[in-house]
């Protein structure tokens, strides 16, 4: 018998992982899955999903908009809503295949457009990331039966309601290549099971994959609101992708900063510092306090040049780092980085609070 969400509880359950190629060489989604498949015993076919980059070369330049479709009126609604904002180069179902595991499997297209630029300007000022935000807000909270799964460049989010290595099967990842892959496989706790609310979650070039339970979900929420994000999908790690995406883009903060907000250190210690740094960080807390992001958690963070791994500073979920050569690898448990490199160099436990980041190269000569 299938054990359904509230059977059991596992507080510490769900998997991450993450493969990335600094030098930019694509790899096929074989080891992703192995890797995330070692972790099966973290889940509970609730949730399971991938991310990858650099898989659309021949449509680099374009917005790729992942969207699940409920039924052919939703699909009809969500092309028209695209075609009156953006240019439409070309549009397609997501490629997929049976699997027994896999059931009540939505509509899966794919859209590559790129912004009308005389509307840009008129309801953007020009600002075309903006306008694409502003474009996955609408069709999240208005068009009945659609949701973005991603919406980046030379990017897109592969998931669903399954175990993630069947997920994997389901969308037939062997047939891409990117130079990141992240995984997620989930065991909700407070959260419905469903296709739109499995991970990773995405706007942008953002992606993230989440394991833990985030307590300050409400206050996050009604900080991000303020600024035009819309939690249609009605789960904590939306949040966390929004956050990253007001504090990185839109405020100009580097990923290491919007880290350091999301993770900030404790009033108690705030006050065992010194003068300068004690007004530095009660001023960045004056600020940005409704970002902080109480409760156990791990994250990878997928960005266009890179990725970035945080841990709460308590470290109470499980987040691994290991390197070789131009590649790096991270996972919840150091035997799904074994599984596909056994040599792997320089394995360790990712420091709580501390955010570990990695650029391809050519970002990093920038």
């Amino acid at each position: 018998m299938r054990l359904k969400e509230g059977d059991i509880r596992i507080p510490s359950g769900c998997a991450i992982s993450a493969i990335m190629d600094r030098s930019g060489k694509r790899h096929d989604g074989s080891d992703i899955i192995r890797s995330i498949a070692l972790m099966h015993d973290r889940g509970n076919g609730l949730g399971g999903g991938f991310a990858a980059y650099g898989i659309y070369p021949d449509y680099a330049d374009l917005y790729a908009f992942h969207i699940f479709l409920d039924d052919t009126a939703a699909r009809t609604a969500a092309q028209a809503f695209l075609e009156e904002r953006f240019e439409l180069e070309a549009s397609e179902v997501v490629p997929t295949r049976r699997v027994a595991a896999i059931t009540d499997a939505p509509l899966i297209w794919r859209f590559f457009v790129k912004p009308k630029a005389d509307l840009m300007d008129e309801l953007n000022d020009g600002d075309e990331e903006q306008f694409v935000m502003d474009a996955v807000m609408y069709i999240n909270a208005n068009i009945p039966g659609a949701f973005v799964s991603s919406s980046g460049k030379n990017m897109g989010a592969f998931k669903g309601v399954g175990f993630p290595e069947d997920i994997g099967e389901f969308y037939r990842l062997e047939d891409y290549e990117a130079w990141l892959w992240t995984a997620h496989g989930r065991f909700p706790t407070n959260t419905p099971g469903w296709w739109g609310g499995a991970h990773p979650f995405s706007l942008l070039n953002w992606s993230v994959v989440h394991n833990g339970e985030i307590s300050s979900y409400d206050a996050n929420r009604r900080y991000i609101e303020q600024f035009g994000y819309d939690c249609a999908l009605r789960t904590d790690t939306e949040a966390i992708t929004y956050i990253f995406d007001l504090l990185v883009r839109r405020h100009g903060l580097s990923e290491e900063m919007a880290a350091h907000i999301i993770c900030a250190p404790a009033w108690d210690e705030i006050d065992r510092m010194d003068e300068k740094d004690k007004q530095f960080e009660t001023a960045l807390r004056q600020v940005y306090g409704p970002a902080l992001v109480n409760g156990p958690f791990s994250i990878i963070l997928g960005m266009e040049d890179g990725l970035l791994a945080l841990n709460d500073r308590l470290k109470l979920r499980a987040l691994m780092v290991g390197e070789k050569d131009d590649m790096v690898y991270l996972a919840s448990e150091e035997g799904a980085i074994r599984i596909v490199c056994d040599d792997a160099e320089n394995v360790r436990a990712i420091d709580g609070g501390v955010p570990y980041i990695a650029k391809l190269y050519d970002a990093e000569g920038d």
